[in-house]
């Protein structure tokens, strides 16, 4: 949490392999465990139209997530939450299943609309965040085809 921070932060939901599923976007002031519902329930909306086999198994965030209501929330959505606890645990062993969001968020941010923000509107910004998701994972099917 960045405290009276002007700007915005970003939330990514991305698949093991660093594909975006769902973006998200909240104020800079807004403490990070207050984005992570919204884009799990979101994306378990989206998975339950197309089957039983979308649907998140474990969910590995960092130090900002470890709530004990939020590891409620996600036990009773069924998914098991691999969160690093505050003062127990140190981060590296979980990083390693973590780094893939951190690259997936630099992904998005190397296309030069999203690295600042230009956009006066979230709800602009959050369609060019969307788009930069879809070149994501538009560039990566043609790498796997090809």
């Amino acid at each position: 949490m960045d405290r009276g921070k002007p700007g915005s932060k970003l939330h990514v939901l991305s698949d093991r392999r660093g594909l975006p599923l769902m973006v998200g976007l909240s104020a800079g002031d807004v403490h990070d465990g207050h984005g992570l519902r919204p884009m799990v329930a979101g994306h378990m909306r989206q998975a339950s139209e197309k089957g039983p086999s979308r649907r998140i198994g474990k969910l590995h965030a960092d130090k900002a997530y470890d709530q004990t209501d939020l590891r409620r929330w996600l036990a009773r959505q069924r998914i098991k939450p691999r969160i690093a606890r505050k003062g127990i645990e140190p981060d590296d062993r979980l990083g390693r299943h973590r780094w893939v969001v951190e690259r997936t968020i630099a992904w998005l941010l190397g296309y030069r609309r999203l690295t600042l923000r230009y956009e006066r509107h979230p709800r602009n910004y959050l369609a060019f965040l969307g788009l930069a998701a879809a070149l994501t994972c538009y560039k990566r099917l043609i790498k796997l085809t090809t």
